[in-house]
């Protein structure tokens, strides 16, 4: 059965950058088996109630601004899968949570970013999932518990974010010329990301949600909570206690850890 995923995508950089992240990324997909298809929860989709893209061939959403060029060329051709996207929110709907296909969404860059290294052929069918952020950290849980099944039908379940996620921090240090190397990880993010990667690797589900409360630096890692509720998607679909198989930070703050709940197929290891 598959391992659920959640991959902090960090900047769009990471696409074409040569980064601890990048060459991880690009090493994963072989460290896999092919889905037969990927569910992303992607921070960067917002919505009221869950929603599931259900074009047969989504765009790529160059959802960014003021990023090198060559970001801007690239494409993401991954064919959709409107069927599947209305058995997810069928099994949505039966779960008691309301959802809906939006036959028209893209892929935004949490979703093909990280998808154009892991399988660069582009050639299996992806959904994206929303997130809602008013309804919390437990929400998310819930509906990866729901759609946990579908990693016994060789469906790849995915949260992109980003494990930490303060913008205005890794902002004004890129505005200094810090890279992930020129200058240690400050402490805030140092011990927010070693006290996630503690709960997670200890199945610590209720430390998790309480993550608000319990978390040091908790809302200064993350000011909004977008970013950090896929990976919540990903413990309640891959049975709530992961590993760390990545561990690097970009521009100073930005953690690029990935999680695999439970774990990589034998034969992974941290990158």
């Amino acid at each position: 059965m598959w391992p659920t995923l959640f991959v902090s995508h960090g900047s769009p950089t990471v696409a074409i950058d040569d980064t601890p992240a990048h060459r991880f990324l690009s090493a994963l997909g072989r460290r896999l088996w092919r889905p037969r298809a990927i569910l992303c929860c992607s921070a960067h989709w917002e919505t009221g109630w869950p929603a599931v893209t259900g074009s047969p061939a989504p765009a790529t959403i160059h959802d960014f601004y003021g990023f090198p060029p060559p970001l801007y060329e690239l494409r993401y051709p991954a064919p959709g899968d409107p069927e599947l996207a209305r058995e997810v929110v069928e099994m949505l709907r039966e779960a008691g949570l309301a959802a809906e296909v939006d036959p028209g969404r893209g892929l935004d860059h949490g979703a093909w970013i990280p998808l154009l290294l892991v399988y660069p052929e582009a050639d299996i069918p992806v959904l994206q999932l929303s997130v809602q952020t008013p309804l919390g950290p437990e929400h998310h849980w819930r509906t990866g518990e729901v759609l946990a099944k579908l990693r016994r039908r060789d469906v790849l379940l995915m949260g992109s974010g980003a494990l930490t996620h303060n913008l205005a921090d890794a902002l004004g240090r890129l505005r200094r010329g810090v890279t992930s190397t020129s200058e240690p990880v400050p402490r805030w993010a140092v011990e927010f990301d070693a006290w996630m990667t503690r709960a997670v690797e200890a199945g610590a589900r209720e430390d998790l949600l309480a993550y608000r409360r319990r978390a040091p630096h908790a809302a200064y890692a993350h000011p909004t909570e977008e970013h950090i509720l896929p990976l919540f998607f990903a413990a309640g679909a891959g049975g709530g206690r992961g590993r760390k198989v990545h561990d690097s930070f970009e521009f100073g703050s930005l953690s690029m850890a990935v999680f695999a709940f439970p774990d990589l197929p034998q034969g992974g290891g941290r990158g």
